[in-house]
Parts: structure tokens; sequence; C-alpha cells
């Protein structure tokens, strides 16, 4: 595989993600996701628009920040915090994508509530080098 094409496939779905979870720009996200988008989370309705109705209903507060991102040929893994959805606790999440022709054609994720430095018997963070602050509303409950 190509460097070249690693870098490239990790540049498009980064900004993939920014663009629709931070600048909530629609019109944008569609040239991003195919229109034959297959969807494989189970709290998300198929297709991308199911993607995008999802979002839409979620807080403009939302955030993704990613950590690290790796690819090797159409596949490229994420590991990312989303927060500001209006839960009480921060997702982290690692987000597998399978690009084709340069668009998001797949998706699949594993999302786990993120701890407290409390919670953490290893006393690290999920994510990051430090812990979350709680999300402002303090209350909800975990994406079960």
């Amino acid at each position: 595989m190509s460097l070249n094409l690693a870098a490239s496939n990790k540049a498009i779905v980064l900004n993939t993600f920014d663009t629709l979870f931070n600048r909530r720009d629609y019109t944008a996200a569609e040239r991003f996701w195919s229109p034959d988008y297959i969807q494989h989370g189970a709290h998300i309705a198929p297709s991308r628009e199911g993607l995008f109705e999802l979002t839409k209903a979620l807080p403009e507060t939302l955030r993704y920040e990613n950590g690290f991102a790796v690819a090797e040929g159409d596949i490229v893994i994420l590991h990312g915090r989303f927060s500001g959805h209006g839960l009480r606790r921060n997702w982290v999440v690692a987000d597998i994508v399978r690009l084709e022709n340069g668009v998001l054609a797949e998706h699949w994720d594993v999302i786990q509530d993120e701890a407290t430095e409390a919670e953490s018997k290893s006393g690290l963070p999920m994510f990051g080098k430090a812990f979350a602050a709680a999300e402002p509303n303090g209350s909800g409950g975990s994406h079960d």
C-alpha cells in the first residue's frame, strides 16, 4: 500500500468527521458519504440519511475530537471522543470506515462511555492524556 494512499484516506475521513460532527455542514457532508453508504452501527438508522438525521437531532454542542487514525488499503480506523451530545458521559469510539472511490462507503463502530478518574482501575484516561470534565448537564445516562 502506498503511504500517499494511507495519508490521503486518513485526511479524507478526518475532514469528513469534522464536516459533519463539528461544522454541521450537511451539504458538504453529502459529497463525502456514498449515496449507497452502509451503516453497521446498531444505534444509527440505515444509509447516510439515517446518520445525518441522527446528527441533526443531537445538540449543537456535539463535538468530535480525534486521538489517532490508522489506514490500510480502503480501511481507516479512528480513535476519538464525542462530547456535548447531551448524555451524562462522553463517548470514546473506535470508528472503522471503508472508503470506495474516495468516499465513505461503509461504517462500523465500537462505543464506550468514558470512565472518570475515580472509575479508572488503571488510573489512566481512556482518551488523551487527561481525564475529561463531566458533561455540563450532569444528567441523562449512557448510550444504552
